[in-house]
């Protein structure tokens, strides 16, 4: 069903349950946004396909996505990306202008990534056959940091937010439903290669890193509450989500804490780090917030607190979502 895509409760049943299964190791177990490599302690590996549509749409294309969000698996590792392989599955009739202002958007992220797309592949399937194209990128990087992972999640770790939330899943909705009132409204979709770097290069050490992407801030928090059997606090006025994300969410019924992400991520830090973690995350984009903390070893939930005091359960994403937003 397309809910098994969705980043919510259906994708990780399907993930922990069917796919974990067949291909059982200790690596795949980690559970990480990028691979570990066992035999080679300094080298991340990822790979990520993109099918969002529309194929272009305010602040962003799925060419940007293809690059950015390989790179970004990366750098949740603190991985510093290198080299990048690319695949193409092409429907019969794309126009190769299009082809082509795809791929000089994959380079320019390229460039100020300073990473090498160095291989890949192109297939064309008949009219019909697939959504004009389809991009599977995978990446390897230099480890810049190691234990970067859910393993090191532990009660009194800080939680902070790197921008506002729910941009990139408003803006997709709002281009393919052609809402031209929320024109001015861009897409996050950016490379975080640089906001990481400096942050391992000031000597904040993260115990977890994790970019928002499908099911939202709501996935990765959940993620992090059922990996870690902890309890985790967030202050939702500390949570910055924009007026037209607001104002699409209040029109068509969705939760903005659920909405996809393609260049904010959620960092877990000791007490000792939080303020100078903040104030790198905050010369990069100025929403950039402390949400909360880990209270607890226990109970694997996620708690919501507004600003009158009053808590409910962040729920995990369950349902079809928005499917096709990467």
């Amino acid at each position: 069903m397309l809910s098994h895509g969705g980043g919510g409760i259906e994708m990780n049943d399907l993930i922990n349950k069917t796919i974990f299964k067949a291909f059982d190791n200790e690596i795949l177990r980690q559970s990480n946004d990028s691979a570990i490599l066992g035999d080679f302690k300094n080298l991340a590996f990822s790979t990520d396909s993109f099918v969002v549509t529309p194929l272009f749409f305010n602040g962003a294309d799925i060419g940007k996505i293809a690059v950015c969000g390989t790179i970004n698996d990366l750098a949740m590792v603190g991985a510093s990306a290198k080299y990048l392989s690319c695949a193409f599955i092409i429907e019969e009739g794309l126009e190769i202008d299009e082809f082509e202002r795809i791929l000089n958007s994959m380079a320019k992220v390229c460039k100020e990534a300073d990473v090498k797309i160095v291989c890949g592949d192109t297939k064309v399937v008949p009219k019909g056959k697939c959504d004009k194209i389809f991009i599977n990128t995978s990446g390897v990087g230099e480890i810049l940091a190691p234990n970067i992972c859910t393993d090191s999640l532990k009660v009194g770790a800080k939680i902070l937010l790197s921008a506002d939330i729910g941009r990139h899943g408003a803006v997709v909705l709002a281009n393919r439903e052609e809402f031209e009132f929320f024109g001015e409204l861009k897409s996050d979709c950016k490379s975080l290669k640089g906001v990481v770097s400096e942050l391992l290069g000031s000597g904040v050490t993260p115990l977890c890193m994790r970019d928002a992407t499908r099911g939202g801030l709501s996935a990765v928090l959940n993620e992090w509450a059922s990996y870690s059997k902890s309890e985790i606090l967030v202050f939702e006025e500390s949570i910055k989500v924009s007026d037209e994300v607001t104002g699409i969410c209040e029109l068509l019924g969705f939760e903005p804490y659920e909405l996809a992400n393609e260049g904010t991520f959620v960092l877990a830090v000791k007490p000792d780090d939080e303020k100078k973690a903040l104030e790198i995350l905050s010369k990069f984009d100025k929403n950039a917030s402390v949400i909360g903390e880990i209270v607890s070893d226990k109970n694997s939930r996620v708690i919501l607190q507004n600003a009158y005091g009053s808590r409910r359960f962040l729920e995990p994403p369950k349902g079809e979502l928005l499917p096709r937003i990467c």
